[in-house]
């Protein structure tokens, strides 16, 4: 996809605050995996999704506007943050917000650290997304941090625990832009006429 246009739209900390409907792509990830980076390099623009050594600190959703047709959406981290309890339940209360909004949302992309793999967190959110039957991808990331046997390995791992559920495994890294063609094209297929090219 040619990208004309990138820019950030918004923080949004609740629906009243959400941008007018377009067609969305969520991504959605544990604290600290690369979601911003995924984003600026899918996007080809460095600074654009702000990236942090600090896991939790995106407490908002953030919304991208790409080609004036879509939103590339940023969903807050879980895991690992260093928050209160009051904060989770608030960050829950937000995302569960965002998917019951009545948003036109085409499709999540979870973004896993290849390193990790997959914990009870990640399958919540394949289970939900199921239960809410919104297309769902998965992306490996910094993949490049691994020996091409551990890959293989974290890859079967990944593929088999997802046996029977319709979803695409792409590897990714945002150094060597390794997966960046495959998740665009994942993304296209969702948005189909929707994405502005």
């Amino acid at each position: 996809m040619k990208i004309k246009e990138a820019e950030f739209l918004c923080s949004a900390r609740g629906l009243s605050q959400f941008p007018e409907r377009l067609p969305e792509i969520a991504f959605a990830g544990r604290s600290n995996v690369g979601k911003s980076s995924l984003i600026n390099t899918l996007l080809n623009r460095k600074g654009l999704a702000k990236t942090s050594s600090t896991p939790g600190k995106t407490r908002t959703i953030n919304f991208y506007r790409i080609n004036r047709a879509f939103y590339m959406v940023d969903l807050p981290g879980y895991g690992f943050a260093k928050v209160s309890k009051k904060e989770r339940m608030d960050w829950k209360g937000l995302v569960e917000d965002y998917f019951n909004g009545g948003r036109d949302i085409r499709g999540v992309i979870l973004v896993v650290d290849m390193r990790r793999g997959l914990e009870e967190e990640e399958f919540m959110v394949v289970e939900w997304m199921e239960y809410l039957s919104i297309p769902l991808a998965i992306v490996l990331t910094k993949a490049d941090k691994l020996s091409r046997n551990a890959r293989a390995e974290q890859l079967r791992e990944v593929r088999s625990a997802l046996r029977g559920i319709d979803c695409e495994v792409i590897p990714f890294s945002s150094l060597t832009k390794e997966g960046r063609k495959e998740v665009w094209r994942v993304i296209q297929d969702w948005l189909g006429g929707s994405a502005g090219r």
